[in-house]
């Protein structure tokens, strides 16, 4: 029996890596006003440049639980299904999955299908995916990866370093006048997903190096040997800014691999241009 996996947006996954994992997207959407854009529909420079122009700040939404249904069902039925959603602490698309997964097994009992809370998006459901890929490829049965995976997620790190906090005003995260203090102060904030999958503030430093230094730090106070993991990293719209990460990540530490990838719209609405993510599972398993 073989395994399909199938995600949703908030990965950002890049093309290359859906077609070399073979992996299924769901879609999410992304609202302006009463527009409505499938999160693929928008390049991350369009989506940017959509929402500079726009008097309302974008909201996004997950499909059905009957799109899930559906997307669920047009696997064949041999096949064991895994999807890889975004955090349940963020958005209703787990919980709709889960919905669409018992409409599916009402009509096929039999299927084997199992729902994943990532408590993470963007890098770490890139780093779980890859993870499973790689068990799948030593033989692992479906009952012993989902059991893996789920261990892996209590190791799990997501931290975010943003660039500008603006589209946390915009959106609503941020109380204007706490933001226009941060700003004039030259406030960066470090973000990552909680163990319960929301998205709090792990640190605040002044000053774009200083965040740079401390968001690298991150890795070694988690990891004692990185020569035999993973990291994955994100960014939005900032191929240079993560070229400069890359640089000294590589001078510090020694991943056996390192994967990189451009968020699309629905993580961009919130960290905003200029804002790196990354993702690597730590030592011990996390304690907030």
């Amino acid at each position: 029996m073989t395994i399909q996996i199938i995600t949703d947006s908030g990965a950002d996954l890049s093309k290359a890596m859906q077609d070399k994992w073979q992996i299924k997207v769901t879609p999410l959407f992304v609202h302006f006003g009463d527009q409505q854009y499938q999160s693929e529909q928008l390049s991350t420079a369009n989506f940017l440049e959509m929402l500079e122009k726009s008097k309302r700040f974008p909201s996004s939404s997950a499909p059905g639980p009957h799109e899930y249904y559906q997307a669920f069902k047009a696997i064949p039925g041999d096949q064991s299904i895994i999807h890889f959603s975004i955090s349940a602490g963020v958005s209703s698309a787990y919980h709709h999955a889960e919905m669409g997964k018992n409409m599916l097994l009402e009509e096929e009992p039999d299927r084997e299908i199992a729902i994943i809370n990532t408590k993470s998006a963007s890098t770490g459901m890139i780093l779980l995916i890859s993870e499973t890929v790689k068990k799948i490829n030593e033989g692992l049965s479906f009952t012993n990866i989902i059991t893996h995976i789920e261990q892996r997620i209590k190791h799990l790190h997501t931290i975010f370093v943003l660039k500008t906090l603006d589209n946390l005003i915009r959106g609503g995260r941020l109380d204007k006048v706490k933001g226009a203090v941060a700003k004039t102060l030259n406030v960066k904030l470090i973000l990552h997903a909680s163990t319960v999958g929301k998205i709090e503030v792990l640190e605040k430093v002044r000053g774009h190096k200083k965040a740079t230094r401390r968001f690298i730090e991150s890795i070694g106070t988690c990891m004692s040997n990185t020569a035999h993991n993973t990291l994955v990293l994100t960014h939005c719209h900032a191929q240079e800014r993560l070229d400069e990460f890359l640089t000294k990540i590589n001078q510090d530490y020694h991943f056996e691999n390192i994967l990189t990838a451009e968020t699309g719209p629905v993580i961009s609405a919130h960290a905003g241009q200029g804002a790196i993510v990354m993702s690597f599972f730590s030592d011990q398993p996390r304690e907030r």
